[in-house]
């Protein structure tokens, strides 16, 4: 089979989210054995216990500067003493118009997407390069691209968190370890479900395809860059939009 992650190990947050669940669940169908973190517990326990096998769940609160850094050795340990994978999933909005934004609202998104990713890479890094082996991929967004009115916030850390992957793409390639992203464009999700008509046929109007993307589209490219088949990809963002944007 290939793309076979049997063996390997994985770190996933925001695994109770809608794309989260759907990467955790590509991951572990394709043989990886899971940590899945996330801020809710309730909702991170039933999701794990709906994956089955031996995962693990491993709620922390991105926020918490002490849990973050926390969660890597954890993992670790309840992995059985490996970190193959790490996938920088969780990601929050705050949305508004430059001149009504908050600092708040700027520093929140800046927190959660973009330094609590840097923590987690730099805490992962240690178990990777002992093992001489790993994957780090960082979900971003196609609005780190072509930016977004109104989301200066996640845009601003969407392409942060792109040119820190190429920058730790370097630094750690002679070790065995890749860090790459992928980035969705528009996704079917309970947001876009919300829409009315006339919003969806503006939105298909702009992706080539004439189709949203789903959860299962960003966990096949996810498993597809986790593999030991992408060991030569390293520093890039896979694009998956449905060619809405070609950068």
């Amino acid at each position: 089979m290939m793309f076979d992650l049997s063996g390997m190990t994985a770190l996933v947050t925001g695994a109770s989210g809608g794309l989260g669940s759907e990467i955790a669940k590509a991951l572990a169908g394709q043989g990886a054995r899971l940590a899945v973190s996330g801020s809710n517990s309730g909702k991170l326990a039933a999701f794990c216990d709906d994956l089955g096998g031996d995962h693990v769940a491993l709620p922390c609160n991105l926020f918490d500067g002490a849990a973050v850094d926390a969660l890597v050795p954890q993992a670790v340990v309840a992995l059985g003493g490996k970190l193959d994978i790490l996938v920088n999933n969780a990601g929050v909005t705050r949305d508004n118009l430059l001149m009504r934004m908050k600092d708040e609202e700027f520093d929140e998104v800046i927190a959660i997407n973009l330094k609590a990713a840097f923590r987690l890479m730099r805490a992962a890094a240690w178990p990777m390069m002992k093992a001489r082996f790993g994957r780090i991929i960082s979900v971003t967004s196609v609005v780190g691209q072509t930016g977004n009115p109104g989301q200066a916030n996640y845009v601003a850390s969407k392409a942060g968190l792109e040119g820190m992957t190429k920058a730790v793409a370097q630094e750690l390639a002679s070790r065995g370890i890749t860090a790459n992203c992928v980035a969705p464009g528009f996704m079917t999700s309970a947001m876009t479900e919300q829409l009315n008509e006339v919003q969806k046929a503006a939105i298909l109007a702009r992706i080539p395809t004439g189709a949203m993307g789903s959860g299962e589209d960003i966990g096949a490219a996810v498993a597809y860059l986790a593999s030991r088949e992408a060991g030569y990809i390293t520093g890039q963002t896979l694009h998956v939009n449905g060619g809405m944007a070609m950068p």
